[in-house]
């Protein structure tokens, strides 16, 4: 996992020295300790020379501002308070992270002139904080401005607030979600030659010591089961699959499990149905809801959640050579059900085919969300802005629109119906993986739709928001760790207890 800075909470004092980064709200206004950090009344000419109004998340800075010893005072715009949301104030904790620049401790004044923030929201700082600190670099010998590793150490952020133990307390629970979000980014960052089905299933492992229970399914138990969808894809590559199954009982014993599912693909060629050569690359980010799974797993047990839960992850490789699976191939999945293979290149639903027959078979479970990098028409429909929700069950569907919009991983609904799923029917066989050029994430959710029964499920197509989405104030990563805030925040509102 990444190193991040570390983050104590302390109570209001005007620092001595250092890096000092306090909070303006709109139109400029400076709380009565943000005040007394600048005894000589610099700010306000500081705001006028920058138009600085304290628009949310917007900075400036005074370098050795007279009257103090300190090497900069920084200003982070907090905008109006009426709209400081818990999103607000996590842009706020990652711009003050970039405000601090390179300083290897930095105190962060937390006070809005009109007035908070709370000590929840102080530790929403403190997890912006954290999200905005990832980076991936550890195959760069030196950093780019040439500095050396080693000489870039993480920072200390010291956050001052009205309330310190209650906002430490708050962060605790944070902290575990926000180690959750970072092991979903550096195993998406991770290049495939490094991360493969083994290599990726072997990760999984580390969550026995937060009490979690792994066990990892070989190609022979595979086969056994009859996973045949999955290893259908599996059966190119020279690196044999895995599936990775964990379980967290923080519940009571005989609470039915909520289970997350997760495409891992760690390298996406195509298959026969080979890809493009252009921006192939990015195909090592094939296994992003494998990923979200691992980090939720993570999460929950990491802050003790009183939940059952089960993450069910399969691992493959999709590659081309001479024993790769065929346009044409049908193959006869977990489920009795029979798929002709249209593309290759239309891998990941029979991955996770398999997966969501297993998980409804053997777990029972009260609901199954899957995760999964899955199409690239749910690109050209929703963009980087929301994953593709697809379900089968109103209630969930809701709570999962709602916990998307108090987090800031959204998700928008997309339609389900027979007029779509007769796109997948085939003469050949029960069902075919692709059903043609138009309402290609829709027909990808309806073959999937036919492996969970009568288990409340719901799809997140996350192709445009777990790799490559835009950077923002708490993630400036090629992997944005999509999904794990969001099914934390769905199991802590509805599902522990």
């Amino acid at each position: 996992m990444t190193e991040k800075p570390t983050v104590a909470f302390a109570k209001f004092a005007v620092p001595a020295k250092g890096t000092v980064i306090v909070l303006a709200s709109d139109g400029g206004k400076l709380g009565e300790a943000a005040r007394a950090c600048d005894p000589e009344d610099v700010l306000p000419k500081v705001f006028a020379a920058a138009d600085f109004s304290g628009k949310l998340a917007a900075t400036v800075e005074a370098l050795a501002p007279r009257g103090t010893d300190y090497d900069r005072l920084a200003v982070v715009g907090a905008g109006k308070t009426e709209e400081l949301d818990e999103q607000a104030w996590l842009r706020i904790g990652g711009a003050a992270f970039a405000a601090a620049g390179k300083a290897k401790e930095a105190t962060l004044v937390a006070e809005v002139a009109d007035g908070g923030p709370s000590p929840r929201e102080a530790a929403l700082l403190a997890l912006g904080i954290v999200l905005r600190s990832y980076t991936f670099d550890k195959y760069k010998t030196r950093k780019n401005d040439g500095e050396s590793k080693e000489a870039a150490k993480p920072s200390k952020f010291t956050i001052q607030c009205a309330d310190p133990a209650s906002a430490r307390k708050a962060f605790a629970e944070m902290a575990a979600v926000g180690d959750g979000v970072l092991l979903a980014r550096d195993l998406v960052n991770e290049p495939a030659n490094v991360l493969g089905p083994v290599e990726f299933a072997e990760r999984t492992k580390k969550l026995e010591d937060l009490g979690v229970k792994v066990d990892i399914l070989t190609e022979k138990e595979l086969k056994k089961l009859g996973m045949r969808a999955l290893l259908g894809v599996a059966q190119g590559s020279a690196r044999p699959p895995r599936v990775a199954v964990m379980r967290w009982n923080g519940g009571k014993a005989k609470q039915k499990p909520v289970a997350f599912v997760g495409k891992g693909v760690v390298f996406d060629t195509g298959g026969i149905s080979i890809k493009p050569a252009a921006s192939m690359e990015d195909m090592k980010g094939d296994m992003a809801g494998a990923a979200a799974v691992v980090g939720v797993m993570h999460a929950l047990a990491a802050r003790k959640a009183k939940v059952n839960a089960v993450g069910i992850i399969g691992l493959v490789e999709n590659m081309p050579d001479g024993n790769a699976q065929r346009p044409g191939d049908i193959v006869t999945s977990m489920s009795g059900q029979t798929i002709e293979i249209i593309n290759t290149d239309a891998e990941g639903r029979l991955v996770l085919a398999d997966l969501l027959w297993h998980c409804k078979e053997e777990y029972k479970p009260q609901f199954m969300v899957n995760l999964a990098t899955l199409t690239g028409a749910i690109l050209i429909a929703l963009g980087n802005a929301h994953a593709g929700l697809f379900s089968n069950d109103d209630a969930l569907a809701e709570r999962l629109s709602v916990a998307g919009s108090a987090t800031g991983e959204k998700v928008w609904r997309m339609p389900l119906g027979a007029e779509y799923d007769k796109l997948i029917d085939t003469k050949n066989a029960d069902m075919k993986n692709t059903g043609g050029r138009y309402a290609g994430a829709i027909t990808a959710a309806q073959f999937l739709k036919r492996f969970v029964g009568e288990t409340p499920w719901a799809h997140l197509d996350v192709a445009g928001t777990a790799m490559a989405s835009p950077s923002s104030e708490i993630n400036q990563s090629w992997a944005s760790g999509y999904g794990v805030r969001l099914l934390d925040r769905l199991v802590a509102d509805h599902y522990e207890g």
